[in-house]
């Protein structure tokens, strides 16, 4: 593959001077970063934080999803489907529609396809739905409408996957992405693009495209769309980036410039965005460990004070081994990540701060070893100064437990729950195609308290539920192949 560099100063898209002219934009970007990136960072949240309009949810504490048991306000709405389709009956005729008619339908069909797994009752209007949600993003009547709009093509696309949204979406979502007037509009359409290229049918190439695409924005602070130091943009394409590298099988000879470009992140001012740049280095670095083949000469591969979690996968794989150096100065960059997983500067708030000593102590953890994934509640032995932690798990609705060993897992995991938030264990119990795809993960049933066979009883139904699902679609993909 090419280099990095190359991809972005030759790819033909518009590049800022700061991309254009790495070593001096370094200075410029860390000065103007501390100066602004806290005050815009702090607006937008707030623009973004209703339920229904954000589309980029954030969480300064990265390692903090204990649980997806979210309340579900629509367990008990049994017209559901009908609500659906006077909807998107809504959404489609325009005609004498306003701004904020369209802004009420959109907020209504994010929330009953956020809530409910809707496949069968949007599959006829798939071509209608993006055309109506292309109306409302192209013409940003307002801010409200464009993210949610924005919103809704993701929540179709992982509801879906058709493999033709992305092709029909691309262009737009570019666009949008360059031009939109509101920085809001500007990350919600990043989102929104991780979500079509991943579920929509980029394909490798595709991908490919777009994480250089994003790798500009990261690397000019935003510039190069016009959201100059904008933390809330910036964060969104650390986020993608990292999603998309999740279904990259080799990315060995772009692996070095992309860390130098995240460890410049390293310098913002703004948590999110230490945390998102802190979180790809370790996924690149994990990428550098693949599982052992039989012609792998073992000698080679002995490391120093490895113990059983460290040589095998956690999950129960087989045993990872080192293919090539993620980056040319681990040393320095370890030393970087301490300092971040130790930060006590007044100016940092102390959520901020115990935010950044966690996940930070994790990180380096895995750059320190890449066979160890994501570890929780992060500390530090002071006799041995040696960091420890428990394998990260997640509870999904009342019955299951999900053990999250792998970046890659994790990355993908905090991309699905910003998509589908309170929603996220309907659509994983009732068989989403795209979150079964891209979450292959073991899950346990946790023993509940009370009426624990009922409980039982239950979690073993909606687990043949979604193997049912499973296997249905997989019999699909074996006829049409």
């Amino acid at each position: 593959m090419p280099d990095l560099r190359r991809q972005i100063f030759e790819s033909g898209k518009t590049v800022s001077r700061k991309a254009a002219s790495r070593e001096a934009s370094r200075t410029n970007s860390r000065a103007s970063s501390k100066q602004t990136s806290r005050q815009s960072s702090r607006a937008a949240s707030r623009q973004a934080s209703d339920d229904e309009d954000s589309g980029f949810l954030s969480d300064d504490t990265a390692l903090s999803i204990g649980s997806l048991d979210d309340e579900n306000p629509e367990t008990d709405n049994i017209d559901w489907p009908q609500e659906l389709a006077d909807r998107i009956a809504e959404i489609l005729d325009r005609k004498r529609s306003s701004v904020q008619g369209r802004e009420d339908a959109l907020a209504a069909f994010c929330r009953l396809t956020k809530y409910h797994y809707a496949e069968e009752e949007t599959r006829p209007y798939i071509t209608d739905l993006l055309s109506a949600f292309a109306k409302s993003v192209r013409n940003e009547s307002s801010t409200r409408e464009s993210t949610l709009a924005l919103r809704a093509i993701e929540l179709l696309v992982i509801t879906s996957c058709d493999d033709k949204i992305y092709e029909n979406t691309e262009p737009l979502l570019t666009r949008c992405i360059r031009d939109a007037a509101s920085n809001a509009v500007k990350a919600a359409a990043i989102y929104c693009l991780g979500a079509c290229t991943n579920f929509g049918g980029a394909g490798e190439e595709g991908i490919l495209e777009q994480m250089t695409f994003l790798l500009d924005i990261i690397a000019s602070d935003g510039q190069s769309i016009d959201a100059a130091d904008d933390p809330i943009t910036v964060t969104a394409a650390l986020h993608i980036w990292g999603f998309l590298l999740s279904e990259v099988e080799d990315f060995e000879s772009e692996s070095e410039e992309a860390v130098q470009i995240f460890i410049d992140q390293l310098d913002s001012s703004d948590a999110s965005v230490q945390i998102a740049a802190g979180e790809n280095i370790a996924l690149l670095y994990e990428k550098s460990y693949t599982p052992q083949e039989d012609d792998d000469d073992e000698e080679e591969e002995e490391e120093e004070e490895e113990d059983e979690h460290d040589s095998t996968d956690l999950a129960g794989g087989p045993r990872l081994v080192k293919r090539y150096n993620a980056y040319h100065n681990t040393p320095e960059l370890e030393r970087r990540l301490a300092g971040l997983a130790t930060v006590h500067s007044k100016r940092i708030s102390k959520r901020e701060k115990k935010s950044l000593h966690s996940n930070f102590a994790s990180i380096l953890t895995t750059v320190e070893n890449p066979r160890r994934g994501p570890r929780y509640n992060m500390a530090i032995d002071q006799d041995t100064n040696r960091r420890y932690g428990s394998t990260l798990t997640v509870k999904i609705g009342r019955h299951g437990i999900m053990s999250i060993d792998r970046w890659w897992k994790w990355v993908r995991l905090t991309a699905l729950r910003r998509i589908l938030q309170g929603g996220f264990a309907e659509h994983y119990f009732q068989g989403n195609r795209a979150v079964l795809d891209n979450l292959p993960v073991m899950m346990r049933m946790a023993e509940a308290s009370g009426s624990g066979l009922a409980d039982r009883q239950a979690a073993r139904k909606a687990a043949r539920m979604r193997n049912s699902k499973r296997w249905a679609a997989q019999s699909d993909d074996e006829m049409e192949a």
